[in-house]
């Protein structure tokens, strides 16, 4: 094994160090020093391990005979053991085979060819929602339009009636702000998860007696197999489509307009040459990074790193200090919107957890960006931003911004 000194005073998991920005100058060290580092932990008696280079966090998602996401669950806080049982009904906190069953099942709403047919929907929100944001002449970007795209996507692919998609982004904001108090905090998460299931079981109930064509529809039937979502599946889903393809997607679009704010020559570049947005979008994510760690749990004893880690161990993978890895990005901390290649790891590290929404969110990020190019001349700041306070997410709450109209 191993050695590894490490100066004093390195927390990269405190949520406090992510507000108002990540702790990358640690993350740095890290990688250098101590690529699997033990972390101390304040809801452990011991502490867990903090993974932080690129190809460690792609080896540990790719190698789930290896590392569980069932066994106490997926996200980096501890539940009880009423808590993880439910948890695990939502497919990011299972193991194969049952991960297996229930990706396969939703996966046919979710593939290439079925996002590629909302591009023009999606489009014609983007020109409505940047419309009305220039109208007013802007304000706090995140409510006026990095919250109001993923919402209403989500919205309609879900079957949730236009008017009600209110609903959806209080119950979303609740569930993400676990750790924010500013959003209402635990138990104001737990609530909102509970709503957002009996909203979710009503809907499956009236699509399952008349079917709509939409992708609830698509869940609760049967596939050629005869294999079926259960109730509790179904719900779990729900509540998981809600959170991570609402809460994500405002991130990576109101991160992408504070970056272009602090980088003006790359807004001018996209100005210039609008064909860029395809890169811009990827480099945003990884420039963002919206989920910045998942966890996992050794099966058995493993050596990563040059440290033993032991059956039972709790491990986090750590996407932000990945996507600034200096091995794998030339000038990493360089906001670059043509950067090509670029591997980053902002949809997860591969494996059977990659991200079931990536085609969807990243076409919902170009063509936002696309829109802001052609109406918008200038963003200039408003007032002082604010990010979550969380485990899990990285993101803007608040963006005051002025728009200028092209």
């Amino acid at each position: 094994m191993t050695s590894h000194t490490v100066p004093t005073g390195i927390d990269v998991f405190d949520p406090d160090r992510y507000v108002p920005t990540p702790p990358h100058h640690d993350f740095a060290v890290l990688r250098a020093q101590a690529p699997v580092y033990w972390q101390t932990d304040p809801q452990l008696p011991t502490g867990h391990w903090a993974v932080t280079r690129h190809a460690d966090v792609s080896w540990i998602a790719r190698k789930p005979e290896l590392f569980s996401s069932e066994l106490a669950g997926a996200q980096p806080m501890e539940y009880d053991e009423v808590a993880i049982g439910m948890q695990r009904m939502m497919m990011i906190n299972q193991d194969a085979p049952q991960h297996s069953r229930v990706r396969s099942l939703v996966n046919r709403g979710f593939t290439p060819r079925m996002i590629e047919q909302l591009r023009d929907r999606i489009a014609a929100e983007c020109e409505r929602i940047v419309d009305e944001a220039l109208r007013t002449g802007g304000g706090d970007f995140v409510q006026q339009v990095a919250a109001e795209l993923p919402i209403v996507v989500i919205a309609e692919l879900m079957g949730v009636p236009r008017d009600q998609r209110h609903k959806l982004f209080a119950w979303s904001k609740g569930v993400a702000g676990e750790a924010d108090p500013d959003s209402g905090g635990a138990r104001a998460a737990r609530v909102a998860a509970q709503e957002m299931g009996q909203y979710a079981a009503v809907l499956g109930a009236e699509r399952r007696g008349c079917p709509a064509g939409d992708i609830v529809s698509r869940m609760v039937s049967a596939d050629a197999q005869g294999n079926e979502l259960t109730e509790s599946e179904f719900q779990a889903f729900f509540v998981l489509l809600a959170v991570a393809g609402n809460e994500t997607t405002r991130y990576a679009i109101a991160g992408g307009v504070q970056a272009l704010m602090a980088h003006p020559e790359q807004w001018a570049r996209l100005k210039a040459d609008p064909s860029l947005v395809t890169t811009a979008a990827e480099e945003i994510v990884r420039w963002e990074t919206p989920t910045k760690v998942f966890r996992r749990t050794a099966v058995t004893d493993v050596e990563l790193g040059g440290q033993l880690i032991r059956a039972g161990d709790k491990v986090m993978a750590h996407l932000t200090s990945a996507n600034r890895d200096e091995e794998v990005f030339d000038d990493p901390f360089t906001f670059d919107v043509g950067r090509d290649p670029n591997p980053h790891l902002g949809f997860g590290g591969g494996g059977p957890h990659f991200c079931i929404g990536r085609h969807l969110a990243l076409l919902e990020v170009e063509l936002m960006f696309r829109t802001l190019v052609e109406r918008v001349a200038e963003f200039q700041p408003a007032g002082p931003a604010r990010r979550l306070r969380s485990y899990q997410f990285h993101g803007l709450t608040h963006l005051p911004v002025r728009l200028v109209a092209a």
